[in-house]
């Protein structure tokens, strides 16, 4: 269950799975025997409570991080603080814009029979232009493109269209890992 606030009202279930995936989310906060996560929902950057008192919450440690400077068109990986990458990258226009501010890594997808991008790593933000997209809720993802003269550029429906080379870091990834996307 995910609450209000620590001891408040249930506002909501986070699955186990999410696309085929475990679910896993960052930490914002916590105090004794709560934690404070980032939900993957609208609005973005929505946050909830979860009780970790009881156990049953498994908890791990990433010290990776991926920052993509809208203006820039700039995609940056690191570990620890050390870059460990950076890519021109292809975001959202104007009408459909990549939202900016803190997601996560939220799962993998490999299609069945992948036409533009081997693999799709869903972020825990969705469209702010756009309530549905290709039969979904709009959600904004990294993936990769096959004509390179996208990068650097202005123009998807708000995902953001990465090199092969940085969707094969960014594959490495563990879910969960924060995101910080601005403008």
């Amino acid at each position: 269950m995910v609450y209000s606030r620590p001891g408040g009202p249930p506002v909501a279930v986070l699955p186990p799975a999410q696309l085929e995936n475990p679910t896993w989310v960052p930490v914002v906060q916590t105090l004794p025997g709560w934690s404070r996560i980032l939900l993957p929902s609208r609005p973005n950057r929505s946050t909830g409570w979860i009780h970790t008192g009881a156990g049953g919450v498994r908890t791990t440690r990433s010290t990776h991080r991926v920052q993509v400077d809208l203006a820039a068109r700039r995609l940056r990986l690191s570990d620890a603080g050390r870059r460990t990458g950076s890519w021109a990258v292809a975001v959202g226009t104007d009408r459909t814009p990549t939202p900016a501010g803190r997601t996560f890594l939220l799962a993998s997808v490999s299609p069945e029979h992948p036409t533009y991008s081997p693999l799709f790593l869903a972020l825990g933000a969705h469209s702010g232009a756009l309530r549905t997209f290709a039969g979904g809720p709009a959600t904004i993802a990294l993936h990769g493109w096959p004509d390179r003269a996208v990068f650097g550029r202005e123009v998807s429906y708000g995902c953001v269209r990465v090199p092969a080379a940085a969707l094969r870091a960014l594959s490495r990834l563990p879910l969960g890992t924060l995101v910080m996307i601005t403008r």
